[in-house]
């Protein structure tokens, strides 16, 4: 298709109305005089942010490139069209692919040039650095506002509600006891404090009065996270010298521990990957301005009391069966746990066990279920071998090593937005979320093409390995058994009526 039948076109985007943003129409104009007031198609985003390319009116505009319609493309500024610099290298390959000039008007761009192209791709790399050097500053302020005790966002404790506060001269928000719920914590903290009480008596204490935590049943996760939370203790000199021996940093002085205020824990930045085996060694105490809930003498013993309590301790090894992690309850969708009953195993749903808000998988025996999933290994790997048979594994499969790879850049930029942004600011908390749930979306659309294209890559030699396994089943440590149920099985659903398996291969 020639020139002659292509069209100019003009992209103008505008996150959000600001005074000192320039608007979509002045950036039209400015489009318009780089073109001398030639015709051209215009394609208006306004409301999108320029992190990612997921905006109509540019989707549109790609479309229309690649339908061989568009000649050029015009921009205010090259940050309209996108800030991101992986972004911003697909489209100069699509740009070249259907011979699309890219022209910055207040930047004077042409990529009909190779010192254009050249200048465009530097400027995009300084766009980039520029936008995470903000990121880091972010993170920086927000340790440092930390340590002087400022609220930086998140959710609002149980039991607490927040209210206008400054501090310093900064406006930020101040913890107040609800007395809708405040009783609820501290009911939480004596009915744990008892010697003969567990986690899941005071959960199931709790259903069957009907009092929920954040309109859920109060499962024992939560509640283990609530009675190991310092901002509802009054924290004293005892407070103080706990977490002192626990190795955590204390700021400010022991005189600010007098009993009234509650604390703040926080990850030490410096030490972000270091720490001992609990979780308060390498953090950051920091008193709050707010007011406790709890006792300091009932905290303590709450917290000893779980510190002793080995059912709660964390990454702990699965020790009664090898399909823990893979087995949920059909109904719910929580984990599936083997429970001694006299002389037999049975599996049962965490859910129900903790909260009794499902009416649980029914009866099922842990030893036959791990015969038929075993049995069900052995069929699986049979067709597949049928299957795959004469099949070449010798050549390496680009798609895969691209799903791969965007699968680790996803699992990257997640981690930075949990380290940088996660409780900054509001501003930062909202876009923190919004990026979470895409890329969340994005992981599992990838783990799901990861999986099917994996199906055909297991290796003879992994095959085998795994065929010798479940020949010798009975003689397999637990180990072996679960690391050979993680090569074939994504997930187990059971009840007592079905059972159904999410199958890797």
């Amino acid at each position: 298709m020639t020139n002659i039948n292509r069209i100019d076109a003009i992209y103008a985007r505008q996150s959000v109305d600001k005074k000192d943003s320039i608007s979509i129409e002045s950036q039209i104009e400015f489009c318009r005089h780089e073109l001398k007031g030639g015709a051209a198609q215009e394609y208006q985003d306004k409301g999108f942010s320029g992190k990612n390319t997921d905006r109509p009116q540019f989707q549109q505009l790609v479309n229309d490139i690649e339908a061989g319609l568009v000649a050029r493309v015009v921009v205010y500024k090259l940050d309209r069209i996108s800030r991101s610099i992986l972004d911003f290298a697909k489209m100069m390959d699509m740009f070249q692919k259907y011979n699309v000039e890219f022209i910055s008007s207040t930047e004077k761009f042409d990529t009909s040039t190779p010192m254009g192209r050249a200048m465009l791709n530097i400027c995009i790399v300084f766009a980039q650095l520029e936008r995470e050097t903000i990121i880091k500053r972010v993170s920086d302020a927000y340790y440092s506002r930390t340590r002087k005790g400022i609220r930086m966002g998140g959710t609002t404790p149980y039991g607490y509600k927040s209210e206008p506060f400054i501090i310093e001269g900064i406006e930020t928000k101040k913890l107040v006891a609800n007395p809708d719920t405040a009783d609820n914590v501290r009911l939480m903290y004596e009915m744990y404090s008892q010697p003969n009480i567990s986690l899941t008596q005071v959960a199931h204490y709790f259903s069957e009065n009907g009092i929920s935590v954040w309109d859920k049943p109060l499962f024992t996760s939560t509640l283990t996270q609530m009675l190991r939370n310092p901002v509802y203790v009054q924290a004293d000199m005892d407070v103080y010298e706990f977490f002192k021996a626990q190795g955590a940093e204390i700021e400010g002085d022991a005189a600010d521990f007098t009993g009234v205020t509650g604390c703040w824990l926080f990850r030490n930045k410096e030490n972000a990957n270091k720490g001992g085996k609990n979780d308060i060694q390498c953090k950051i105490l920091v008193p709050s301005p707010h007011e406790g809930i709890v006792p300091s003498d009932l905290w303590l013993k709450v917290r000893k009391k779980l510190m002793a309590n080995p059912s709660y301790q964390p990454a702990r090894k699965a020790i009664k069966t090898w399909l823990a992690g893979k087995a949920k309850c059909g109904r719910c969708g929580y984990a599936l746990m083997s429970v001694q009953n006299r002389h037999l195993r049975y599996m049962r749903c965490r859910n129900r066990a903790q909260s009794k808000s499902c009416d649980g998988c029914g009866t099922i025996r842990t030893h036959e279920m791990e015969q038929l999933v075993y049995d069900s290994m052995v069929e699986k790997l049979r067709e597949f071998k049928s299957l795959t048979a004469g099949r070449s594994n010798t050549t390496a499969n680009p798609k895969l090593t691209a799903v791969k790879v965007e699968l680790a850049q996803v699992d990257t930029e997640i981690e930075k937005l949990v380290e940088s942004l996660a409780g900054a600011n509001p501003t930062l908390i909202q876009f923190a979320n919004r990026k979470a749930d895409e890329l969340s979306a994005r992981r599992q659309m990838l783990m799901g093409e990861l999986a099917e294209l994996t199906a055909d890559e297991i290796p003879a030699a992994r095959l085998t390995a795994i065929s010798d396994y479940l020949d010798d089943w009975e003689n397999t440590s637990l180990d072996e058994k679960r690391q050979v149920t993680n090569s074939l099985i994504t997930i187990i659903r059971a009840t007592s009526e079905n059972m159904e398996i999410e199958w890797k291969i």
